[in-house]
């Protein structure tokens, strides 16, 4: 039927187009203090929202329930329940937030398991507040927050003398049953390599790398890259 004749319709409405979802976080520190500096950093860039704070490990797990935060800044010193102990509670959890992990390098043996235990990397406490931001944005990304350098130098210190034999045959088990590709870009990840790095190395895409590493991730059953790096270090191959 036709329009009628000096009938003005209202023009459709297109809805706004929602910008991306802040990474909602939630800082884990007994220190008041340090978790008023830590809101203080990460409430000032657009793209992050402080969404909760608890004081303890052993609050974490119902704090996680409560704010859903897509990181956990968490602090490995803590009275009740320690750091370890919550980032181990958190990745058991079906649908875990990544978790960056505060600590010193006086706690190389604590980082270890963190790592071991999931989490996607940690900070040393003077980090400056520029970097705190980006490793929180490099976590949620589902990335290393570790620097090449850091990543070389760190978990080379930290495995040194404590990789049983045990755990030296598990991760030689598990390497072997890799591709030969594969198993190439295992090896650059635990050399330090960032994807760029390792697409120049072994002649791939950016893309086709970050497919292996994803590949990788699944096969092994590990949550991250740094986990990779730990594995390869403990089989001796780098």
């Amino acid at each position: 039927m036709a329009a009628l004749a000096g009938v003005v319709t209202a023009p459709e409405q297109v809805p706004p187009v929602a910008g991306p979802r802040p990474i909602r976080v939630l800082i884990v520190d007994d220190d008041a203090l340090v978790r008023a500096g830590l809101s203080m950093i990460l409430g000032g860039p657009p793209d992050l929202e402080v969404v909760g704070e608890a004081a303890d490990g052993g609050e974490v797990v119902q704090a996680v329930a409560t704010c859903r935060p897509d990181v956990v800044l968490m602090d490995i010193r803590m009275p009740r329940v320690d750091g370890l102990a919550a980032t181990e509670a958190l990745r058991a959890l079906p649908r875990p937030p990544e978790v960056l992990v505060l600590t010193t390098f006086d706690a190389d043996e604590h980082v270890l398991r963190a790592l071991r235990a999931g989490a996607g990397g940690f900070l040393l406490k003077d980090t400056p507040p520029a970097e705190i931001v980006q490793a929180v944005r490099r976590v949620a990304a589902g990335e290393a927050t570790l620097s090449p350098t850091v990543t070389r130098t760190l978990i080379t210190h930290v495995t040194v003398g404590t990789a049983s034999d045990p755990r030296q045959e598990r991760a030689s088990r598990l390497l072997d049953g890799l591709t030969e590709r594969e198993r190439a870009v295992a090896i650059a990840i635990g050399q330090g390599r960032t994807n760029a790095e390792i697409a120049t190395e072994l002649f791939m895409s950016v893309a086709t790398v970050k497919a292996y590493v994803s590949r990788l991730l699944t096969r092994l059953g590990l949550n991250n890259r740094v986990q990779v790096a730990l594995l390869v270090h403990d089989a001796g191959l780098v």
